[in-house]
C-alpha cells in the first residue's frame, strides 16, 4: 500500500461574482453608520468620505476584483454614491423630524434640488475639503493596487555572493 501524499495547498481565491455583494454590504453599512453619526451629532462629518473611499477600495479588493483602473473608478463611483446617499438621508432626517416623519419616510418626498441646496448650506469648508479628494484618491491610487513582493529586500538575496576579498 502506497502512502497518500498530501496535495500542495493552493491559495484560495474569492469567487469572481463576490465583489458586487461585498461592495453593496460595505457601502450600506458605511452609509448607515455615517448618517447615524451625522444625525446624532448634528454635523455633516465630511471626513468620513475618506473612510468611505478606503472601505470601497478594500471591499473590491477583498471581493476579488482584478486590480487596475476599473476597480479604481468603481471605488470612486461608490464613494460618490455613498456621499450622495448620506447627504440625502441627513437632509431627510432633519426635515422629516420637523414634520413628524422618519428619514426613510421623508426621503422619497424630497427633490434633488432641495437636497442640494440644504446640503450646500450645511456643509462647512472642511467637510468639502475632505470629501472631494477622497473619490479622486481612489481613482488615482487604482484602489489599493496589489504589487508583487520584490525578491530582494534592501539588497539582500537568498543566493550566496563571493566575499569582497575574493572578487
Amino acid at each position: 500500500m502506497t502512502p497518500v501524499k498530501p496535495s500542495p495547498s493552493t491559495p484560495s481565491r474569492p469567487a469572481p461574482w463576490l465583489w458586487p455583494f461585498m461592495l453593496l454590504l460595505g457601502s450600506t453599512t458605511l452609509v448607515v453608520a455615517w448618517s447615524s453619526l451625522a444625525l446624532a451629532t448634528g454635523r455633516q462629518h465630511g471626513w468620513v468620505a475618506l473612510l468611505a473611499a478606503l472601505e470601497a477600495a478594500w471591499m473590491l479588493r477583498l471581493g476579488g476584483m482584478p486590480a487596475g483602473w476599473p476597480r479604481g473608478l468603481l471605488a470612486a463611483a461608490a464613494t460618490v454614491a455613498m456621499a450622495i446617499a448620506v447627504q440625502w438621508i441627513i437632509v431627510s432626517g432633519h426635515i422629516g423630524a420637523q414634520m413628524g416623519m422618519a428619514p426613510w419616510e421623508a426621503a422619497p418626498k424630497m427633490g434633488a434640488f432641495f437636497v442640494w441646496t440644504l446640503s450646500r448650506l450645511a456643509n462647512t469648508g472642511l467637510d468639502l475639503l475632505s470629501a472631494r479628494p477622497s473619490a479622486a484618491a481612489c481613482a488615482a491610487g487604482r484602489a489599493l493596487r496589489r504589487r508583487p513582493v520584490p525578491r530582494r529586500c534592501g539588497g539582500l538575496s537568498a543566493r550566496r555572493r563571493p566575499a569582497p576579498s575574493a572578487r
